[in-house]
């Protein structure tokens, strides 16, 4: 019995022990009892939180710099870690995110174990085109996403892999195109040049024609003062903003059957043909901040006209829309029109030909002697909503039914008139 006491004694204590072991863990520090509104990533990695499982911040195979999660062994993070240079990337790694340091140079030796990289974040850093080591990107066959932008580039990167699929060079200053820069680029389908010092000698000799695959390009923010010449069948996204390009080529479009979006708002555009944008595939026509002064053919599946800060005094609805067909309606839904030199609203014949229209932003208008007037004007109901609503008559009575017919505002003018004529 002596001796018992003792054992007794010992896994009492024991279990005291692993008790309260259970109790002081605190799970709600570890896993949120309700989701955030914000979208986070899967993996959040928290520093100073005591997970009480074994956990090693360098993981095998990872650069004592950078950080490799257990559950996303093959991408490593060293963003934000005021890195002068690229550290060693170990031969299993697919994605290394370096953005927010300050790189200066791309050197051979820090990608040479870098056979498996399929994308590398190094925007945000100060990276300039003579420190980047000749060919240090074509050695990667696998690459298929490289981003370069906010850096101090001056020339377009060259020669680039092959399987390259997506390259952001954004916010730079490049001024200098090889003409043989794109030939390897044939599995390229997103280009964003914008921010840069890109003008028309640059895109000579049809080089862009040669990235057959390219559905993204955005030139926006350069200094462009024709239309890139060129651009493949297969593109669909077009972004021109803010150059200085002042007329469109007739037949410019041809070549474009898929184009969706384009947009040249701040540009010089005056006189354009006035079925140059007619294509069918065209979803989003911004040509806002121009110098345009008369409308044009709205092509059938356009959804978005954005036509602000033009010199238009008149809307010539048989311009935008010569004939009515009951049996191929056009999709236009919104048009926005304020700092034009309006001074009525369109003639309600529009929403005969344009019928899914819901509202005309037309705010406030230029006039000839200098100060502005705002369209006074009324805002509709659409008659399809309230077709869907006449089943919840019952629910929305009061305050918030009264003032669904006539609503004034400066701004909107509504779809419903038209409906009620015929």
């Amino acid at each position: 019995m002596g001796f018992l006491s003792p054992v007794c004694v010992i896994f009492f204590f024991l279990g005291v022990k692993v008790y309260c072991q259970y109790e002081s863990y605190q799970w709600d520090e570890d896993y949120d009892q309700e989701p955030d509104e914000v979208y986070q990533p899967e993996f959040q990695f928290r520093q100073n939180v005591d997970y009480r499982v074994p956990f090693h911040r360098h993981t095998l195979g990872c650069a004592s710099e950078c950080f490799c999660p257990p559950n996303f062994p093959s991408s490593m993070y060293c963003d934000n870690r005021k890195l002068k240079s690229i550290p060693n990337i170990p031969a299993h790694i697919q994605q290394v995110y370096l953005q927010f340091n300050e790189i200066e140079a791309v050197t051979a030796d820090s990608l040479i174990n870098a056979t498996q990289l399929k994308e590398i974040n190094l925007s945000h850093n100060k990276i300039k085109s003579q420190k980047i080591d000749h060919g240090v990107f074509a050695k990667l066959s696998n690459l298929l996403q490289l981003h370069l932008q906010h850096n101090n580039l001056d020339e377009f990167p060259f020669p680039l892999p092959r399987s390259l699929e997506r390259l952001l060079l954004g916010y730079n200053e490049i001024s200098r195109l090889q003409t043989n820069a794109m030939d390897g680029l044939v599995n390229l389908t997103m280009l964003d040049l914008c921010h840069n010092h890109v003008d028309d000698s640059m895109l000579q000799e049809r080089i862009l024609a040669k990235m057959e695959k390219l559905m993204q390009l955005n030139l926006c923010n350069n200094r462009l003062e024709s239309m890139p010449l060129g651009l493949p069948s297969s593109l669909m996204y077009l972004s021109l903003e803010n150059n200085s390009i002042s007329s469109i080529p007739e037949n410019y479009f041809k070549g474009l059957p898929k184009l969706h979006a384009l947009r040249m708002s701040h540009n010089k555009l005056q006189d354009i043909s006035y079925n140059i944008f007619n294509l069918s595939s065209l979803i989003e026509l911004n040509v806002g901040h121009n110098k345009l002064k008369q409308a044009f053919y709205i092509p059938r599946n356009l959804e978005h006209l954005y036509l602000e800060n033009n010199e238009i005094e008149n809307i010539n609805l048989t311009v935008m829309c010569p004939s009515v067909d009951p049996l191929h309606y056009h999709h236009l839904t919104y048009i926005r029109v304020d700092q034009n030199k309006l001074k009525e609203p369109i003639n309600s014949y529009i929403f005969l030909c344009f019928p899914h229209i819901h509202s005309i932003y037309y705010g406030e208008q230029r006039s000839t002697n200098g100060p502005t007037i705002q369209l006074k004007t009324q805002v509709f109901r659409r008659f399809q909503d309230d077709a869907d609503s006449e089943d919840d008559d019952d629910s929305h009575e009061g305050p918030e039914q009264e003032g669904t017919e006539e609503n004034t505002d400066p701004h909107y003018y509504g779809s419903q008139e038209w409906q009620e004529m015929i």
